[in-house]
């Protein structure tokens, strides 16, 4: 009990991305449909619900959003209710029928319920008929109390008959009935009417009454609500010439047995015009007998079928599961330093993309703590490795691998390559440190590689490197090898041999490619052209420059 959680009508919930809102149903007091919005798709699943204002029970509501899915009830299939008023009238003469004639009147109801409602009814028609007044009205059923307890608090949840009538006196509290907790307390001397659950007559005081009174033809009882199949309320419609006791005597079937319907469920008016106000593009049925749900089936398809509507019906097993596929946009919504500058087209955002429940957020990588659970962790790498060489082999095979000097923390013990990664030797060991980074973790397997390829080479391999000058990134060199790349792609004319400054261009079929080899940009009207001179720019570009000039330039 302590993971329930209470909820008002109207109020909405979300949990898990999964939004849900409660609205009345009319079917008994607190009885609830709920919306239900999961990743934008609305599905209204109705339980049991009545469109008809009775005593005291409003009618259920119409949900403000039109759901894309409805599952509702199909219990009375197509049939159709009689009115209210016609149906009380004729529940109190039936009632008046068999007291008069020296009879007792049994009416097997549910607790909570049906049960309230035919008590206003029963009392308001005793309050009327002074000549019934001797005659007593007993609601019998171990819960009645608790349940009048609380018909008796919520008033605000039943119609506004019942809150106007508030104001002069409590309509539950009632002045010809009587509330009889067992059989034991029940002194069966003449005429009376005893309202007895269970509604369905299976066992309990409704069945214990049942037995006793059904042998005698001046008794009646009135079946006020749905019975379903394979129960004695049910069987006894049909009217059998004898019923089989609960312990397995025969009884001859003598008394009156009637039915009027004053059950809260939804008839097929109520069911259509509560469909037709929604429309909502698939219907699911459920809580029917296969041939109601079926019947009702039939009738909507063919109503909408001649309204030009395109509404899917389904009446699926029980256990069995439907399928639906609905298509929509994503939208993700950016946030933080992102946000801050006015998007333009064919500008490309860059940055973490959350998905939380159903919705997507965009921010930056600095902004994760703000806007998320989760934290931001920097992760340092540490590594050890067998190295016997010399600390200024080392320094001079990285310089050229790279193309700058690696930085000296320690002389002759430490140094950092590329800003990233430091690197100390010690007797026969070099140690490497550096934050993880998708870069960084590149520039350590470099260094890793040039310990490994030391550990290799003779003492004259290492004399040789020593020697070897530093140079830094010929930029010369890069434009001859540039002209020589373009005159074996497109031949010797199309390129000229002697050009000045930062500007070259190849010339092919009349098109005029322009390379500023400044920025290594190729400007072109023909896009293939320009395609295929850029590619070959970049390749030799990112060839013959060092790691660090590629860092700095990406």
């Amino acid at each position: 009990m302590d993971r329930i959680e209470t909820i008002n009508f109207h109020e909405e919930k979300d949990v898990g991305g999964i939004r849900f809102c409660a609205y009345n149903a009319g079917h008994v007091l607190g009885a609830a449909m709920f919306m239900i919005e999961i990743a934008g798709v609305k599905v209204l699943y109705t339980g049991d619900f009545s469109r008809q204002e009775d005593r005291h029970l409003m009618a259920a509501e119409i949900p403000p959003s039109r759901p894309e899915i409805l599952i509702t009830e199909s219990t009375y299939g197509t049939h159709i209710h009689e009115k209210r008023e016609e149906r009380e009238r004729r529940f109190t003469m039936l009632v008046n029928d068999i007291v008069n004639r020296g009879g007792r009147c049994l009416i097997p109801v549910f607790a909570l319920g049906r049960a309230q409602e035919l008590l206003l009814i029963l009392d308001e028609y005793w309050g009327l008929h002074p000549e019934l007044h001797d005659i007593p009205i007993y609601y019998a059923s171990s819960l009645a109390k608790k349940c009048m307890a609380v018909y008796q608090t919520y008033i605000n949840a039943m119609n506004d008959r019942i809150k106007r009538q508030i104001a002069v006196n409590n309509p539950f509290v009632f002045k010809h009935i009587t509330n009889l907790k067992s059989i034991d307390h029940f002194e069966d001397i003449g005429p009376c009417v005893v309202m007895a659950s269970p509604g369905v007559m299976e066992s309990g005081l409704s069945r214990e009454l049942f037995e006793m009174w059904c042998t005698d033809s001046k008794n009646g009882v009135i079946i006020a609500g749905y019975v379903v199949q394979g129960t004695l309320a049910k069987a006894i419609l049909s009217e059998p010439e004898d019923i089989m006791t609960m312990t397995g005597q025969k009884l001859p079937l003598k008394m009156s047995v009637d039915y009027i319907s004053f059950s809260a469920h939804t008839d097929y008016q109520q069911t259509r015009e509560f469909i037709n106000i929604l429309k909502p593009p698939h219907i699911v049925l459920v809580h029917g007998e296969q041939n109601e749900m079926q019947r009702l089936k039939s009738a909507l398809v063919r109503e909408y079928e001649e309204n030009s509507e395109d509404i899917k019906v389904y009446n699926p097993r029980n256990t069995v599961g439907v399928d639906f596929y609905f298509t929509g946009e994503k939208t993700a919504k950016v946030m933080g330093e992102l946000a801050i500058k006015k998007p333009a087209e064919d500008n490309i955002l860059s940055g973490v993309m959350l998905k939380k429940n159903f919705s997507y957020h965009i921010f930056a990588a600095e902004d994760i703590p703000r806007y998320s659970d989760m934290l931001l962790s920097e992760i340092h790498q540490k590594q050890i490795h067998r190295f016997t060489g010399s600390f200024s082999v080392l320094q001079n095979m990285l310089s050229h691998l790279t193309g700058s000097v690696p930085e000296i923390i320690i002389p002759n013990k430490k140094l950092r390559v590329l800003s990233s990664v430091d690197v100390s030797v010690d007797k026969n060991f070099a140690t490497l440190e550096w934050s993880t980074t998708p870069e960084n973790d590149m520039y350590a397997d470099i260094v890793v590689q040039v310990l490994m390829r030391i550990q290799t080479m003779s003492h004259n391999d290492m004399k040789n490197v020593s020697s070897v000058p530093f140079t830094e990134y010929d930029h010369m060199h890069f434009k001859e090898c540039l002209i020589e790349i373009l005159q074996e792609m497109f031949g010797e004319e199309s390129v000229p041999k002697i050009f000045r400054g930062e500007k070259l261009f190849v010339a092919v079929d009349g098109k005029k490619a322009n390379i500023n080899l400044k920025n290594l940009e190729v400007t072109c009207e023909d896009e293939v052209l320009q395609r295929m001179v850029q590619a070959a720019v970049s390749r030799l570009h990112n060839t013959v420059t060092p790691l660090d000039m590629s860092k700095n330039k990406n």
